[in-house]
């Protein structure tokens, strides 16, 4: 059977199991429907079922070219591929500062880490570390200070702030500013090599980096300010990530480690302003988002300082120590009331959750399947979840009810004090981050021209990556670490091919 049709006897078939189910919510025939397609393979002989649809009925299988991650689901109506278009026009745009002739895309900063939505999540994929003597872009820097008043301390504990920010530089160094103004200061990166000896004597270098801050122009931070960089992740999938039942993901949750395996998983607790009430946190590098609309309404006001319908004040990340920058002319609409009016917000958070996960590739190989295996024996997959099926009321029709092979559980994990940023935010601690998604993990050259992983790029390929885990994922690390070269191969081999 070619690659073509097993395409489409897998779409059929997935189709036809898990949508003969009644349009209502989950039923007890449902709960076993969705537990028999997500149990874990035990058959490294041949690929699964709909393993080729990673994103359910939204994959895409357009070309696996530098466009790979700008396709929109594959199941959206014609109708609503117009706003798909328009929002993916949004998203692209370069912001002016205001008072402008070009009143719709007016109002950037006063001070900023980019001019587009595009700039830092290049071609809709992951960012870059900057080249020695670079602005960064992609990568920034977030700040915070440990809390000292009761104030702080109960905003914490119940969820409103997931951090404090610094009380002159906020949560987040701008490096960029709109003439008349002084950026924040320059972000400065050193690195020091870390060789690490494989079982067969392959020696390989990993880079630990070093951040600092340097040519503040806004007065001194606290001494005791904490940083942690953040490259910017891919975009694909975001949607059908948002629509993984709460319940799903907890059920992956072990904080305790009950079960014995050295694996926890905490969930993020965070303030969905939208709701006014706490919510599971889904996005960011620490699970601090708690759906796409409210990610990227951060997104406006820390990274391009433009402010929306969540979040409406003109000066984005600006503490009142920055007199100037909140003084300054803005670009808000005169009926909205903010830079980014409400039906054009929509439409950038349409175009994000409607971005579709490229379809698998070469998932038949021996060399892939054998990669699977070890992947699967050395308990990757208790943080790097493979399969979920969403539910069936979601933001939109296209990421209902759909079977997606994310390999997250969107929870937090001690990554070990290698990757630690120090850095809480909200439940997570500064040795915790959430499981990044892998589907796509494998087009990142294609698309971005570079491999920049892990939360700030230091990994240059998915060995290093692999190599800088620790805490909760040592002991994966280490099975890993004695592998023979075609076995580390063919492990490569497989996350080559999400």
């Amino acid at each position: 059977m070619t690659e073509r049709h097993y395409r489409v006897v897998a779409t059929l078939a997935a189709a036809a199991i898990l949508l003969a189910a009644p349009l209502s919510a989950l039923a007890t025939g449902d709960a076993e429907r969705i537990a028999a397609v997500t149990r874990p393979a035990t058959d490294f002989t041949r690929a699964e079922d709909y393993e080729l649809n990673p994103g359910g009925k939204t994959t895409s299988f357009a070309a696996a070219d530098a466009d790979a991650f700008s396709q929109p689901s594959a199941n959206m109506s014609f109708g609503r591929r117009a706003d798909f278009t328009v929002g993916n026009g949004i998203f692209r745009k370069l912001w002016v500062s205001a008072p402008s002739s070009t009143q719709s895309s007016d109002g950037l900063g006063p001070l900023w880490n980019a001019r587009a939505c595009q700039n830092c999540h290049l071609k809709d994929g992951r960012g870059r570390v900057p080249e020695p003597g670079e602005d960064a872009v992609s990568l920034f820097l977030r700040l915070s200070v440990p809390p000292s008043t009761d104030a702080e301390r109960e905003a914490l504990a119940t969820h409103r702030i997931g951090v404090v920010p610094e009380p002159t530089y906020g949560s987040q160094l701008q490096t960029f500013s709109i003439q008349g103004h002084l950026a924040e200061g320059r972000m400065a990166i050193a690195y020091e090599d870390l060789p690490v000896t494989l079982a067969d004597g392959t020696v390989v270098t990993l880079r630990k980096p070093t951040y600092a801050v340097t040519d503040l122009n806004y007065g001194p931070m606290r001494p005791d300010v904490m940083l942690s960089p953040r490259i910017a992740p891919p975009m694909i999938g975001v949607g059908l990530l948002e629509a993984i039942p709460e319940e799903a993901i907890l059920a992956h949750a072990d904080p305790d480690d009950a079960d014995g395996d050295g694996i926890s998983g905490r969930p993020n607790r965070v303030w969905d302003v939208a709701k006014n009430m706490p919510a599971l946190g889904r996005f960011g590098w620490k699970a601090g988002e708690p759906d796409v609309a409210q990610q990227t309404a951060h997104a406006f006001a820390g990274d391009i300082g433009l402010s929306t319908p969540l979040f409406p004040a003109s000066w984005g990340d600006c503490m009142e120590a920055q007199a100037a920058c909140r003084d300054a002319p803005d670009g808000a609409d005169p009926e909205a009331g903010v830079e980014v009016p409400p039906a054009m917000f929509d439409l950038v958070v349409f175009y994000s959750r409607n971005l579709a996960v490229p379809a698998r590739r070469r998932a038949d190989d021996p060399q892939v399947l054998a990669g699977k295996q070890l992947f699967y024996e050395s308990q990757c997959i208790a943080c790097h979840v493979p399969k979920f099926v969403t539910a069936r009321k979601t933001h939109g029709p296209e990421q209902a009810f759909q079977l997606i092979w994310p390999y997250t559980d969107l929870l937090l994990h001690d990554m070990g004090e290698g990757l630690a940023d120090g850095r809480p935010e909200g439940q997570a601690s500064g040795r915790e981050w959430r499981t990044p998604p892998l589907w796509g993990i494998g087009l990142t050259d294609v698309v971005s021209g570079q491999t920049s992983y892990l939360h700030d790029g230091r990994a240059r390929n998915l060995l290093e990556a692999i190599l800088w885990h620790g805490g909760e994922a040592e002991a994966a690390k280490r099975k890993v670490m004695i592998m023979t070269k075609d076995q580390r191969d063919a492990l490569l081999a497989f996350l080559g091919s999400l």
